[in-house]
């Protein structure tokens, strides 16, 4: 098992067991793990996300000397994007530092499946931004998840709304036929509840189409889609599966402006690889897209110009850069809430499990923090751990991202139902008495 761990004081990255701290410094450490892939077929994909996460961490601390006087601890873990090698690496983590592991981001919905069942005995949250089980939006029942930004069923719901836009209303899904090319794994599954409801309620076709892992090798799959010719392709792939998609496409001619991606599927490394063959094709954006916000500067300034960055230069900035950004920053926050009820110490992973769920990070904040024009309002609750449903679209113009949408909010009276009924069978299933969020403080 790989690990790397970058000292107190926000320098550069150092194996783990090489950094020493006194007794009293150790014993004012917030430990903060991260599970990361830089190596195997997630890489392109996983260390930009990395890095950006690692360097916002690293800025905390070289410039605000951690969180209320608390420095962060933090240490990467490798997982290459495999289940058990996640679930080891979080049996390593879980009980480092003064009081164990503030929260753990598995970045991968598989291991954030194998996680859940461990995480409420353990007591340590899961920051799952973007991705994980679905119906984790409800808290009373998931109340260790935290789905933060965006669920799959939400980004499912607005990518069909942004193509029934592109048609000119709902009424014009109707005899129509979307596939889903998606990783045939707990991720790329996740979609799929919430677009056969859609199928059913806007009367379009809906065809699933699998990619064994790691999703390089995808001839056959696309040469279903052009014999079934359908009207659009979503695609729910990462890493090498990505850009593997968006060639196919160029190679049967199916028309990339036809094809929209899910977040995971709209970054750099996903277009990139296919050259000429990548234009015109569209993501949904988790908020935020590629560019340079007020934040950077801070992190260009005290990081990235010291020599304590692992990014390439012109990583910083990109889609998946400032993801990584934003996950440690509302990480962060959750923290700095958590302290703002229990005080300026190393918090335990309950305290900031309740951190999560009394979040309010408003637009002033936003600003504050640097973050102004990459994200909105978030504000989890008790009941709703997903905070907001809000997305946009961006489109590959060859070049860069150019985003071609207002926001879209995902639609509740499609959602809601669905995240009751999934999370009350999951509860049925595990006997979890939900909790009742009125009484919650």
């Amino acid at each position: 098992m790989k690990f790397r761990r970058w000292a107190v004081l926000g320098a550069a990255a150092l194996m783990a067991g090489m950094t020493f701290a006194t007794t009293a410094e150790a014993q004012n450490e917030q430990f903060i793990p991260g599970l990361v892939y830089r190596t195997g077929a997630y890489a392109p994909n996983g260390i930009p996300f990395a890095d950006g996460a690692a360097d916002y961490i690293n800025m905390i601390n070289a410039r605000d000397g951690g969180i209320n006087g608390v420095k962060i601890l933090f240490e990467e873990c490798e997982t290459g994007y495999a289940t058990d090698r996640g679930v080891e690496c979080y049996e390593r983590l879980k009980g480092k530092g003064p009081t164990g592991a503030a929260y753990f981001s598995p970045l991968s919905t598989g291991i954030t499946f194998a996680l859940t069942e461990k995480a409420p005995g353990d007591k340590i949250p899961l920051l799952t931004m973007g991705y994980g089980r679905a119906d984790s939006r409800d808290g009373s029942v998931f109340t260790w998840n935290f789905p933060l930004m965006g669920t799959y069923w939400t980004a499912a719901n607005v990518a069909i709304q942004h193509i029934a836009k592109e048609w000119g209303g709902f009424d014009k899904l109707k005899g129509k036929k979307i596939a889903l090319l998606y990783h045939d794994s707990p991720y790329g599954k996740e979609p799929i509840a919430a677009l056969e409801i859609m199928s059913k309620k806007y009367g379009f076709e809906f065809m699933q189409i699998p990619v064994p892992a790691p999703g390089s090798e995808q001839k056959s799959q696309w040469l279903q889609i052009r014999q079934a010719r359908p009207d659009y392709v979503l695609l729910w792939g990462w890493g090498v599966m990505n850009s593997a998609a968006v060639s196919e496409a160029g190679n049967v001619n199916y028309p990339r402006d036809k094809m929209l991606g899910v977040w995971w599927s709209g970054a750099e490394p996903d277009v990139l690889p296919a050259g000429d063959k990548a234009k015109g094709y569209k993501a949904l954006m988790l908020q935020h897209g590629s560019g340079k916000f007020a934040v950077h500067k801070d992190v260009e300034k005290f990081v990235v110009s010291q020599g304590k960055s692992l990014a390439k230069p012109e990583e910083v900035g990109q889609v998946l850069y400032n993801r990584g950004m934003i996950n440690s920053m509302v990480g962060i926050e959750a923290i700095r809430t958590a302290m703002a009820k229990f005080g300026n110490k190393p918090m335990t992973g309950e305290q900031v499990r309740w951190g999560f769920e009394h979040l309010d990070l408003t637009a002033d904040r936003i600003k504050q923090l640097g973050f102004e024009g990459m994200m909105g309002p978030l504000k989890p609750s008790c009941a709703d751990h997903e905070g907001t449903r809000l997305s946009r679209v961006h489109q590959w113009d060859g070049k860069e991202w150019k985003v071609i949408s207002d926001y879209y909010t995902g639609d509740d009276s499609i959602l809601l139902p669905l995240v009751k009924e999934v999370a009350g069978k999951y509860a049925a299933e595990k006997k979890i008495t939900p909790r009742d969020c009125s009484k919650e403080s």
